[in-house]
C-alpha cells in the first residue's frame, strides 16, 4: 500500500497503569472507532498512522505496556460471536470500518 492511500488498521493495547491507560484511550478515541475494550480501528494514511503511534509511544512504559497495530486487508474475513458492540440497525460508513462489524 502506498503512503498516499488510506488503510484500515487495528490497534490493541494492554496498559498496566490506569493513568497511562486513560491517556492512550483518549488519544485513540479522537482518531478511531472503538471495537472492544482496548481495541480500536483507524482509517488513515501511513504517515499519519506513524505520527499517531509515536504519540502513543510517548505515553507508555515499554517494559510494562503492550501496544500492537495490525494493517487489515481491504476485505477482511470476519466472524462475530456474541453480542455486537453496535445495535443491528446502526450503519457505520467510515471507509471500511463497517466491514469489521459482521454486516
Amino acid at each position: 500500500m502506498a503512503d498516499s492511500e488510506a488503510g484500515l488498521y487495528l490497534i490493541a493495547y494492554d496498559i498496566a497503569n490506569p493513568r497511562r491507560l486513560g491517556k492512550v484511550h483518549r488519544i485513540l478515541k479522537k482518531q478511531g472507532l472503538p471495537v472492544q475494550y482496548s481495541v480500536f480501528t483507524v482509517v488513515m494514511k501511513r504517515p499519519r498512522l506513524l505520527k499517531l503511534l509515536e504519540r502513543i509511544e510517548q505515553q507508555i512504559e515499554s517494559v510494562e505496556d503492550d501496544v500492537r497495530c495490525y494493517r487489515l486487508p481491504a476485505n477482511p474475513d470476519t466472524t462475530v460471536l456474541g453480542k455486537q458492540y453496535f445495535p443491528e440497525d446502526v450503519m457505520l460508513f467510515t471507509d471500511g470500518v463497517n466491514r469489521l462489524l459482521g454486516g
